[in-house]
C-alpha cells in the first residue's frame, strides 16, 4: 500500500493513478483548502474524491483523508486508516507542498513560516507518521518530493529554496537511520511541472525583467518549460518498486537539465 500526501491534484494525483495502474492500493491525503497567500486556487474535497475515482478506475483500492501535513496527529490517523484497510504501508510519497515567487524583501513572516511548515515540517511529519508502520511490516520505500530548487538555488524563492534544500537533507539523514529497518529513502527533484501551483498568477515576468542577469538560472537544457506530472510519476514509480532496491540516500533529478545549466 502506498501513502501519498497532496494527492488531490497535480503531481500527487498523477503519482496515485500511476501506482494504481501497477496494482497498488492507496491512502491519499490532502489539505483540501487554500493557503491564503498563494496565487493559485486551492484544492477541495471534490478534487480528492476525483483522485480516488481515478485510482479505482485504474484498478486500485483507495482510502482518502483530509489531512494537513502540518498536523502530525492527523497524518497518524490517516496512516492508521490505511493500515486498517490494507494491512501495511510499503511506500510513502511525501508530495504536499506550497510556494510562490517574491522578491526577498517582499517575503512576509507568514509566507516564510508557512512555507517551511508545509514543505519541510510537513515532510518530516509524513515520515514520522508512517515509518513506524513500515518498520513493523519489515521495510519499504520513502520518496520525498523536493525540487530542482532543492539542489540549485533559484531567485525570488527564498522560503521555497530553503524548504526544498531541507527536504533533500531529510532524505539523506532518514536514509541512514532507517536503513537498519530495510527502509530506503530518496528525494526527487523536478524542474517546473505543469500543475495548478505553476499556473497561478506570478510576479516572475516583472521580477526577471528587473533582474535579467538572473533569468538564465531558471533555464532548462532541454527545450521544455513545464513537464507533465506523469513524467515525474515514472521516477516515483521506479523508486517505489523493487527495481530500485539498492537505491537509497539518492537525490534523483528529473529536471530537463536545469540543475546542470
Amino acid at each position: 500500500m502506498a501513502f501519498i500526501t497532496g494527492a488531490a491534484r497535480g503531481q500527487g494525483r498523477s503519482h496515485a493513478v500511476t501506482m494504481a495502474r501497477e496494482g497498488a492500493n492507496l491512502i491519499i491525503t490532502d489539505l483540501c483548502g487554500r493557503v491564503d497567500w498563494t496565487t493559485y486556487d486551492g484544492s477541495d474535497r471534490s478534487d480528492l474524491d476525483e483522485t480516488m475515482r481515478l485510482v479505482e478506475a485504474a484498478g486500485g483500492q483507495c482510502v482518502a483523508a483530509e489531512s494537513d501535513v502540518r498536523d502530525l496527529e492527523a497524518l497518524e490517523v490517516a496512516a492508521r486508516l490505511g493500515v486498517e484497510a490494507f494491512g501495511k504501508i510499503d511506500v510513502v510519497v511525501a508530495n504536499a507542498g506550497v510556494g510562490r515567487m517574491n522578491a526577498w524583501h517582499d517575503v512576509t513572516e507568514e509566507v516564510w513560516r508557512q512555507t517551511i511548515d508545509i514543505n519541510l515540517t510537513g515532510t518530516w511529519n509524513t515520515v514520522m507518521a508512517t515509518a513506524p508502520h513500515m518498520i513493523e511490516s519489515g521495510g519499504g520505500s520513502i520518496i520525498l518530493v523536493s525540487s530542482a530548487a532543492g539542489l540549485k538555488s533559484m531567485p525570488f524563492m527564498v522560503p521555497y529554496v530553503a524548504s526544498k534544500f531541507g527536504v533533500t537533507g531529510l532524505a539523506k539523514a532518514f536514509a541512514q537511520e532507517l536503513s537498519a529497518h530495510n527502509i530506503r529513502v530518496n528525494s526527487v527533484h523536478p524542474a517546473g511541472v505543469d500543475t495548478p501551483m505553476a499556473g497561478g498568477e506570478s510576479d516572475a515576468p516583472k521580477l526577471i525583467e528587473a533582474n535579467p542577469h538572473l533569468a538564465p538560472i531558471m533555464s532548462n537544457i532541454l527545450p521544455v518549460t513545464l513537464m507533465p506530472p506523469e513524467d515525474v510519476s515514472h521516477l516515483v514509480l521506479y523508486l517505489a518498486s523493487d527495481e530500485s532496491r539498492y537505491v537509497t540516500a539518492a537525490a534523483m533529478v528529473i529536471d530537463a537539465g536545469n540543475t546542470s545549466y
